[in-house]
């Protein structure tokens, strides 16, 4: 931040200056005014010493800047930042003393207290500071304020003040993995398997011969034991389209960190980087929306560059807690297709989530809920029987919303890590697969 003070502005008077001006005109009044030689020569070496100390005065405030870095660390991970402060004066300074204002989250060197230092003329010093980051987020480092003191402590220059960043730190990914095919599937890339026949090389089964079939997809072995001719059919090579809905209207529990208890908030945003991860590199498409009181969305796309993207989208995620009013949740086609899996990571702790779950089944979406309450939701609460009886209640309502959902065909698993998704899309996947009774 520049230092719109002038030369003459930026150094005032310590109180040391003024105890010693004072004394000196003191004992000189007193010796002129008793007649007493002693006194004016006793108050000679403290006029000459302040005269002495001041014959080269700066002129200018001391400098100062920060240095973050441009790339981004990850949870658990350290994070370097410089501090640098200047003298721009043809005077050394006797101490300069910054200081650092930091975000709790980063556990930089020595904390947020004063650094002391002094400086020749001229010299220009470092101060680097490194520290582990312990949450994900934008975690502001700054500002940076700095004096100094000089001339034998008789002299205080205004405080240098620099606008500080921000340090960018990405959730950790919990170890993911789904290894069961998609119950729909869209465009032609990615390995994902569609429960669709067509042209590919997954084999979903042998089948008796019909109207064309290619005589290529002949399968003699079958045909020659049964007497009938038989074929054999693939399930085309589609990929996933795959949508992460993230509910954080409500939060619970208290962060504390890499090292410490995970929120609401935290195991929402380390689950979907770690599903975002898993299907990227599958080569399937990811898309993301936010259920909150100020939604976000991010449009589908694949590759190295859709889960960067993803991952900074998800450090701006923020809980909405206590809002009273529902958020407007337009449910539109361009933002979640018909042939996409859509997994919402919900903590349930609000009818208006549930009611956003239902409403997305009922428009024909393929829908997963993934609750990211945990342990939170049995962790029991210290207080009379009254608070114990309401947490019981409480936990008979949700469980009943769970199978509310379930009966209108959203499968509800609790967040796991690797293969929590795997169960519930073989079902998904059978269920797709299995014939229906068409009504004529």
């Amino acid at each position: 931040m520049p230092d719109d003070t002038t030369p003459a502005e930026s150094w005032a008077p310590t109180r040391a200056l003024g105890r010693a001006v004072l004394l000196t005109g003191l004992l000189i009044l007193l010796g002129v005014l008793l007649g007493r030689l002693d006194l004016v020569a006793l108050a000679t070496p403290f006029a000459l010493s302040v005269a002495w100390a001041l014959r080269r005065k700066p002129t200018r405030a001391p400098t100062v800047d920060i240095a973050l870095p441009a790339e981004a660390a990850a949870e658990g991970r350290d994070v370097d930042a410089v501090v640098r402060v200047g003298n721009p004066n043809p005077v050394g300074f006797d101490l300069a003393v910054a200081r650092l204002v930091h975000s709790p989250w980063l556990r930089l060197a020595h904390g947020d207290r004063p650094y002391g230092m002094d400086l020749s003329p001229g010299e220009r010093s470092e101060i680097a500071l490194a520290g582990a980051a312990l949450r994900w987020g934008h975690h502001a480092v700054g500002p940076a304020l700095v004096y100094a003191v000089a001339c034998d402590g008789l002299l205080l220059s205004t405080v240098a003040v620099t606008t500080g960043g921000d340090v960018r730190v990405h959730p950790v990914m919990p170890p993911f993995r789904a290894d069961e095919t998609m119950p729909r599937s869209s465009a032609l890339v990615g390995i994902h398997r569609s429960r669709r026949p067509g042209e590919g090389g997954e084999l979903a089964g042998v089948r008796r011969y019909g109207p064309g079939d290619k005589l290529r997809r002949v399968d003699w072995r079958v045909t020659l034991r049964t007497r009938e001719l038989h074929v054999a059919h693939t399930l085309s090579d589609r990929d996933a389209e795959v949508v992460v809905l993230l509910d954080v209207l409500h939060e619970a529990g208290r962060s504390g960190g890499i090292h410490g208890a995970a929120s609401v908030v935290d195991t929402t945003v380390r689950a979907a980087a770690a599903i975002a991860e898993y299907y990227l590199r599958q080569g399937d498409r990811v898309a993301m929306l936010e259920y909150s009181g100020h939604p976000r969305h991010l449009r589908a796309a694949s590759g190295r560059a859709q889960l960067q993207a993803a991952v900074e989208w998800l450090m701006h995620t923020r809980s909405t807690a206590g809002a009273g009013d529902p958020p407007v949740f337009g449910i539109e086609p361009h933002l979640i297709p018909g042939s996409a899996l859509v997994v919402v990571l919900t903590p349930m702790l609000g009818p208006q989530s549930a009611d956003m779950i239902a409403t997305l089944a009922r428009a024909g979406r393929v829908v997963v809920a993934v609750d990211t309450l945990g342990e939170l939701a049995r962790r029991p609460i210290n207080g009379s029987q009254w608070t114990n009886l309401a947490q019981r209640l409480w936990r008979l309502e949700r469980n009943n919303t769970i199978g509310q959902l379930r009966e209108v065909g959203v499968p509800v698993a609790a967040w796991a890590g690797a293969g929590t998704l795997d169960e519930v899309l073989r079902d998904m996947t059978r269920m797709a697969a299995a014939p229906r009774l068409g009504v004529r």
